[in-house]
């Protein structure tokens, strides 16, 4: 037997031998749009390290119980660095996304730990609760305007979206006038349908942008991280501007899909949002816990072995990709049982939607805040709030490499 022959077999044996590769990244089930995707789900039940198909044909390794997602995201062996041989890319567009700018989030420690430190004291808990009478001021304000006179709106457009995009250009120091040119961008570098050249384009945009803020900064300075960053001295314009994009990106589209899918999650589970409405202590476990049930970074979390691993009964080689299906460890049922079902009294703490790792999100604090915020005060307001549309015809963000609904149209 040759050596690739061998190799082949030694991936071919193990639990579940015969499931056959799953092509990714997968749609979850219309019928069932808040669950993972079934052959994720199967995947995850009969043989959680399995063999997965991506867009150019290439094959990478899909992980799935939460254990082993754990594992692989705390694990150094398993790089997050794009650049490296194997990389694990979803479509040619997300390639482009994170090899042509790539930030600290696609780059290992030593130089993703360097970076990373210079923003950590902007995110920490103490400084984002402190934030919490402000965001608050937001919210009331966003929730004046849309109900001023009228009983329906889009609460994606007037509510959802808004909210985050204020408080992250607040914290940047990016002007909210800005607000539908950075959105804009943002559509194409989230598409799973753009091309590389689309999203080349809008990553050169965004980058053009931040850049001339940067240099702004450079004259007139003010309290936010753009400016701050480049006060530093160690970093020239285009790394602050790369920063810059990272945080404007995430900072807005994560945040407001999850307060649009955890509105519409609550109003198709009738018991729950009663239980919340008449118990609001129950808020910050509830958070916890729609992040555990929605997990928007639905197309799993990518890395690559540097060097051969056994994970699972299965021998993972070197430059061999790596995607970890955070919905699916996030409904794996010896860690939350029951798992398939909403309940906003769980406690959902050990959930891996915001990562795992040295590369957990840094900004989980302030989505917290965020979400609690928003999601108490709509519920709080707006006791009569209803869908405005029949459920099926809901468009879900099944195209985006991050979940949620592309619209929202409510009543109350």
């Amino acid at each position: 037997m040759t050596t690739a022959e061998r190799t082949e077999a030694e991936h071919d044996t193990g639990p579940g031998e015969g499931l056959a590769p799953l092509a990714v990244p997968a749609t979850r089930a219309a019928g069932c749009p808040f669950d993972p995707a079934p052959g994720v789900e199967r995947a995850r039940r009969e043989e959680p390290v399995t063999r997965a198909t991506l867009w150019d044909g290439s094959s990478c390794w899909l992980v799935t119980r939460h254990q082993d997602v754990r594992e692989v995201l705390g694990d150094p062996r398993f790089s997050a660095d794009a650049t490296r041989q194997g990389f694990p890319f979803l479509t040619a567009g997300g390639r482009e996304l994170v090899t042509s700018k790539p930030t600290f989030i696609r780059q290992d420690d030593p130089e993703h730990a360097r970076l990373r430190r210079m923003l950590t004291a902007d995110f920490m808990v103490k400084k984002v609760e402190a934030m919490r009478p402000e965001v608050q001021r937001l919210t009331d304000g966003l929730l004046d305007r849309m109900t001023a006179g009228r009983n329906a709106a889009d609460l994606v457009a007037e509510f959802a979206l808004p909210l985050p995009s204020l408080v992250i250009c607040l914290l940047l120091g990016v002007p909210y006038d800005d607000h539908e040119f950075f959105q804009d961008r943002s559509r194409f570098l989230l598409s799973l349908r753009s091309t590389a050249e689309e999203v080349r384009t809008a990553q050169d945009d965004l980058q053009r942008y931040l850049s001339r803020l940067a240099a702004a900064k450079r004259r007139e300075p003010d309290d936010g991280i753009v400016s701050r960053l480049v006060a530093r001295g160690d970093l020239d314009t285009e790394e602050v501007a790369s920063m810059g994009r990272l945080l404007l990106i995430a900072g807005h589209e994560t945040t407001a899909n999850m307060t649009a899918l955890s509105t519409l999650a609550l109003l198709r589970n009738p018991g729950q949002l009663a239980r919340l409405r008449a118990d609001p202590s129950l808020i910050k476990g509830a958070v916890e816990e729609l992040l555990r049930y929605l997990t928007i970074i639905h197309n799993g979390l990518p890395r690559v072995a540097t060097e051969d691993v056994t994970l699972g009964g299965r021998t993972i080689r070197a430059g061999e990709g790596v995607l970890c299906t955070l919905n699916s460890a996030n409904r794996d049922e010896d860690v939350f049982p029951g798992g398939e079902a909403l309940d906003v009294g769980r406690d959902a703490r050990r959930h891996v939607a915001f990562g795992f790792g040295v590369h957990q999100c840094l900004g989980q604090p302030l989505a917290r805040v965020e979400l609690q915020i928003a999601v108490e005060t709509l519920l709080r307001r707006l006791p009569d709030l209803r869908l405005d549309i029949p459920f099926e015809d809901v468009p879900f963000r099944h195209d985006m490499g991050i979940y949620g609904v592309h619209a929202l149209p409510v009543a109350w």
